[in-house]
């Protein structure tokens, strides 16, 4: 059996699709250790891995994100990405990198499996192979390699094919690493400088490409084709748990089936603003033969205020139950959230722009599975018409049963076992 060290920051989105997988290899045999914030130590331990963690400066509150870092407020698209990046994922490079070696000296390591937004892992990846564990990047967001074929990640840009494409991607290349994303590049060279000695040798977001492997929770028919992909990349598919122990609510009695459901949700994070996307959405099918299902990710409804007869609320609900009766989803784009839709051929009416949600967008879009609206607030007009145009045209679902059935065809978390046996045995000497 091998050792196995997680890499998480402390945000729900991040560590939630490593839970599943941590608790399939401890169960397994393999001796499983996470690294991450305090507040998920008691997830972490249920998952059956030890709790490692996180210094000070390397962990926070994720449901206080706007109150910790009051600059990305307001902000969105590459803006709120190059915020983010630099003063929540690149400063904490130092403490997680200290972290990450206080583990490995602790116990010997076969494979690290990181989410990719942990920059503390690094300095590792400038070590000979020789003198570290294999280090797997584990694709929790969208692909984001660097690619003749794809315009830079964080754009929210889809592809272009032939060589008018090619030229496009270039040119957007040289503006997204030299303008949009230069102080990030910046900061994190001068800190891995300063850990290390060495400078970054690739863009700041195509970090991945150092690590051995990548392993992406999703389906290629869900990315974007790259040709020229420089390391390895493992398609397992959707990994996450969709939450079946979630109670049934009340009104559960009025999805009958005589009216279609559209279930709107901002998942669980970027949910603070009910005037986002719950409200109007709301507002938006108040007059439309629907039922519009609401969920809140744990706030309390109350914040809804009073609802239309149409309309239901609660803070969690059960997608293994709630999806195969629902006809249209409206999301902000998690990436999680977006693939159970996907895994039972929903259709998405979808509209975010902050963190990776852009890209998460831009994929709905260009597979056919659902409609971006471009927004982080979309108009009650603009809702309304895209979920009738969803409704009404079966082409999205087509498209998203079409995608499903490569989702239920994935290994899932299985396909990482073996993952895990072949790259523990490839120490280079």
């Amino acid at each position: 059996m091998s050792s196995i060290l997680f890499c998480s920051t402390p945000v729900i989105g991040h560590i939630a699709p490593l839970l599943p997988v941590a608790s399939a290899l401890a169960d397994a045999g393999h001796r499983v250790r996470m690294l991450t914030g305090a507040r998920y130590r008691e997830a972490v331990e249920s998952a059956g891995a030890e709790w490692l963690p996180l210094p000070e400066a390397a962990d926070y509150d994720d449901t206080r994100i706007d109150e910790l870092f009051p600059g990305r407020v307001g902000l969105k698209g590459p803006t709120l990405i190059t915020h983010d990046f630099r003063e929540i994922f690149v400063r904490p490079m130092e403490a997680q990198a200290a972290a990450v070696d206080a583990a490995l000296e602790a116990v010997p390591t076969d494979v690290v499996l990181t989410e990719a937004l942990f920059t503390g892992i690094l300095p590792l990846l400038t070590r000979p192979r020789s003198r570290r564990p294999a280090v797997l990047a584990m694709g929790i967001v969208p692909l984001g390699l660097d690619s003749r074929d794809t315009a830079p990640f964080g754009l929210g840009i889809p592809p272009l094919p032939g060589a008018v494409g090619r030229v496009r991607n270039a040119a957007l290349r040289f503006v997204a690493q030299r303008v949009v994303f230069a102080s990030v590049q910046r900061d994190a060279t001068a800190r891995l400088r300063g850990i290390t000695g060495h400078g970054l040798p690739t863009f700041v977001l195509n970090w991945p490409s150092l690590a051995d492997g990548i392993v992406q929770f999703t389906v290629p028919s869900f990315e974007y084709p790259r040709p020229d992909l420089p390391t390895e990349v493992h398609f397992v598919g959707p990994v996450s748990r969709s939450g079946r122990d979630v109670p049934l609510p009340a009104w559960w009695s009025e999805l009958d089936g005589s009216r279609p459901v559209v279930h709107v949700t901002q998942g669980t994070i970027a949910n603070a603003d009910v005037e986002d996307l719950l409200l109007p959405t709301v507002r938006a099918l108040a007059a439309v033969d629907v039922v519009v299902v609401v969920s809140t990710g744990g706030r309390d409804v109350a914040a809804l205020g009073e609802l239309p007869a149409n309309a239901w609320a609660a803070p969690f609900l059960p997608y293994d139950v709630l999806l195969p009766k629902t006809s249209v989803l409206v999301t902000n784009g998690g990436y999680g959230g977006v693939h159970f839709a996907m895994r039972h051929g929903v259709p998405i009416v979808i509209a975010g722009q902050t963190e990776d949600k852009a890209e998460v967008s831009a994929r709905v879009a260009w597979s056919g599975v659902g409609i971006d609206l471009r927004s982080n607030r979309p108009s009650e007009e603009a809702i309304r018409q895209a979920v009738r145009r969803v409704l009404g045209e079966p082409s999205y679902r087509a498209a998203s049963r079409r995608i499903g059935d490569d989702i239920a065809a994935a290994p899932g978390v299985a396909g990482i076992l073996p993952l895990i046996e072949r790259y523990a045995g490839s120490r280079v000497e």
